[in-house]
């Protein structure tokens, strides 16, 4: 297995000292490191060494793929009972449990006979709600 080594700012955050003093450190012997280039690497060793303890293994950082969709739609010539009937639609069913939560706004306009739906989540689910949409506006 290959040696960890850090970099000068590394040993610097880790330590919680100035870069400049890591690096005094090592000019004066007191820290060994390995030049490379025009930088310094410090085996864990070696700053185990001159801390007295063993230096944390750090977790590595995992990160999950999340995607999210913002959804506009906006319906003329919507009655009152209709948009109704979408709103609680729409609300019902992104109460139910999924991977992401659902987000669900609405604003009818009477004035207009608009209805504007606004929606926030997950691809799949938010594709599922807007076929519901579909479904309503479409009869």
């Amino acid at each position: 297995m290959p040696k960890k080594l850090y970099s000068a700012e590394e040993v610097a955050e880790q330590l919680g000292l100035h870069v400049r003093t890591v690096r005094g450190y090592v000019r004066d012997g007191r820290l060994k490191a390995v030049r490379i280039g025009k930088q310094y690497r410090i085996a864990r060793e070696d700053l185990e060494e001159l801390l007295g303890t063993p230096v944390a293994e750090e977790e590595p950082v995992r990160r999950a793929r999340h995607s999210e969709v913002t959804s506009i739609v906006e319906a003329d010539a919507v009655s009152r009972e209709t948009a109704d009937r979408i709103t609680t639609l729409l609300m019902a069913a992104s109460a139910v449990p999924g991977a992401q939560p659902l987000k669900v706004q609405t604003a009818y306009d009477e004035e207009r006979a608009r209805l504007k739906v606004i929606l926030l989540g997950g691809l799949s689910d938010t594709a599922q709600l807007l076929q519901h949409v579909e479904g309503v506006l479409g009869s």
